[in-house]
């Protein structure tokens, strides 16, 4: 469906940014970022995110910025001051490009934040939920929350309308970091003690995530508002393996074992960030996001599976 507007969207050689770049049919794209996304369409505009640089000239006419650029969360921390370092692009940055955009007359801003905003857990808890108290627990999840107050700010004092939007793990063709190793684990079919996992993970397809997006460009009642997403299915780990492994054709082969035996192991091994991701909860409700904008999840999570694991069987085949 052709949107007839004009639409500033940061991020695009990042991943939700080339899917954006795919779904997105426009009047007019423009695709900002530090290197040219190599796209067959869309306006190349350079630029970094950060508090100093100058975007007028690529904001003139337009009607809705896409916000997907950021300084990602890392496993291995290089830099010696992390939290300056995410506040630079995103927070100062995000204030700085929303605040040249409401200057130029831009109608409406979009801004990718993250479920960290809310926290790192619902262990124990109910799920999160879009009006809750932020939490978040460490310097990429502070800084994308103090992004969200500087752009409530600035467009309060404006006509430009802002949606916020917080997903929680992303995953689809290309993914990579801890989901692409379970994908690998999941078509080797090796027996692994992960057969009595009992947690609970809100995850989100990023064709999910695209179409909310798009959603997002032009409903009306979109507009002001914070909507968390979901492919609205969560799993524990030891279902997400089981469906990873049938969608690879494959016949489950996970063994029972003690989860507190393999938590403590890791905690010796010093790899409490990997258990709090395999036995941990996360969990969000998105019921605010289906009723307001009247939206559901477009693939259901054994679809998305089942996309991910075909190119990645495709990349294995040309290797």
């Amino acid at each position: 469906m052709m949107i007839n507007k004009t639409i500033l969207l940061t991020g695009a050689t990042g991943f939700v940014g080339k899917a954006l770049v795919s779904a997105l049919h426009t009047k007019e794209l423009r695709l900002l970022s530090r290197k040219d996304p190599q796209q067959t369409q869309g306006i190349f505009c350079q630029a970094e995110i950060d508090s100093s640089a100058d975007y007028s000239a690529y904001l003139h006419n337009v009607d809705v910025v896409i916000h997907t650029a950021a300084r990602v969360h890392v496993m291995d921390e290089s830099s010696s001051d992390p939290l300056s370092a995410f506040r630079e692009v995103n927070t100062a940055g995000t204030a700085n490009l929303a605040r040249q955009a409401a200057a130029s007359g831009v109608k409406r801003f979009i801004f990718v934040s993250s479920v960290k905003v809310n926290g790192e857990s619902t262990t124990n808890k109910k799920p999160f939920r879009y009006d809750d108290i932020p939490a978040p627990e460490d310097a990429y999840g502070l800084s994308k929350k103090e992004a969200e107050e500087e752009l409530w700010e600035i467009c309060n004092g404006t006509q430009m309308e802002l949606v916020i939007i917080r997903p929680p793990l992303v995953y689809g063709p290309g993914v990579k970091a801890n989901f692409a190793a379970m994908m690998k684990l999941a078509q080797k079919n090796l027996p692994l003690p992960f057969g009595s996992i009992h947690n609970k993970r809100s995850l989100v397809a990023l064709d999910n995530l695209v179409d909310l997006i798009l959603t997002c460009v032009s409903h009306p009642k979109a507009a002001n508002q914070t909507f968390l997403v979901s492919d609205d299915e969560d799993l524990s780990t030891t279902e997400l393996l089981e469906k990873m492994t049938r969608a690879a054709g494959k016949k489950p082969w996970l063994l029972p074992f003690p989860v507190s035996l393999m938590i403590g192991v890791a905690v010796i091994l010093k790899r409490k960030a990997i258990t709090d991701r395999l036995f941990g909860t996360l969990q969000v409700d998105i019921q605010h996001t289906k009723d307001t904008l009247s939206w559901k999840p477009i693939l259901n999570v054994d679809q998305a599976l089942k996309a991910c694991l075909h190119l990645s069987v495709l990349k294995a085949k040309k290797n």
